[in-house]
């Protein structure tokens, strides 16, 4: 990257955002924390599973985009409803886990359980599963490319954790290296490797509330994607272009260690 674009761009950590329940809405915080295993705490640390222990998603079932997910400040509690339940009932997540399976169980229509992981979550790429990481920037120039989506639900289609204000479109395309190397760089007191550009699946072409699928987005996406990709970028990974945000992993953790919305956000020397 030019490095006079370096010296004029002061990046900070703007939003942190963590889905307590994979593939369900997510909670905005400014303040979290990264577990020893470098995962975020709290963000996907529980999942739906059916029962063939398989995952539901937005990939792999439509209603799960009609749920609505919101939760306690403490996280102990989580409310629930859909389109047809807009009173929605609350339960807690340690005492009632029965409880919210039967509710669930009763919308998809099958037997589905409810499963927990304190220490790592389950996160898409368990080799990266860090924080994933995203400009404002990048958001509002997605959100250009379709006039009829809102930087909010680019941001919502597109579930990163981490949001970086203060730089331009596609910066974070900077946090990435050839494959099989990586990037080091820091957040507050955090220190994180750059992984990847996040490669994308068929969620962010549906509407989030909804389901419904978006005209062509995939296509756009790429297109434009490939169109805008800065001339500075390491295409190495750019084996397609349905490709934004980027994997992490956290590295030299001895502790639980807390990250906040205005923490400074700075390349290291690799």
């Amino acid at each position: 990257m030019n490095r006079e674009m370096k010296i004029n761009q002061k990046p900070c950590l703007s939003k942190i955002i963590i889905y307590p329940i994979k593939s369900l809405d997510g909670l905005s915080i400014s303040q979290g924390t990264l577990l020893k295993t470098g995962a975020l705490k709290h963000d996907r640390q529980w999942a739906i599973f059916d029962k063939y222990q398989r995952l539901i998603n937005g990939k792999s079932n439509q209603r799960i985009y009609q749920l609505r997910a919101t939760y306690d400040d403490s996280l102990s509690q989580v409310t629930l409803k859909h389109g047809n339940n807009n009173v929605g009932q609350t339960f807690n997540l340690t005492e009632q886990r029965k409880e919210i399976e039967s509710f669930l169980s009763n919308y998809f229509g099958g037997l589905v359980y409810l499963k927990e992981n304190t220490i790592a979550g389950f996160p898409d790429d368990s080799n990266a599963s860090g924080p994933t990481i995203i400009s404002q920037g990048t958001l509002e120039m997605i959100a250009q490319w379709f006039p009829d989506l809102t930087v909010e639900e680019i941001r919502r289609r597109f579930r990163a954790n981490l949001e970086i204000n203060g730089v331009s479109a596609f910066w974070e395309d900077q946090l990435f290296a050839n494959t099989n190397e990586w990037v080091n760089f820091r957040i507050g007191e955090v220190d994180f490797q750059g992984i990847n550009p996040c490669q994308r699946c068929i969620v962010p072409t549906k509407n989030s509330y909804t389901g419904e699928k978006t005209d062509n987005f995939q296509q756009q996406f790429i297109n434009k994607r490939k169109e805008t990709l800065p001339s500075w970028v390491n295409r190495s990974h750019f084996n397609h272009f349905y490709r934004v945000s980027v994997n992490t992993k956290v590295t030299n953790f001895i502790k639980e260690t807390p990250i906040k919305v205005g923490d400074t956000v700075e390349i290291m020397d690799n």
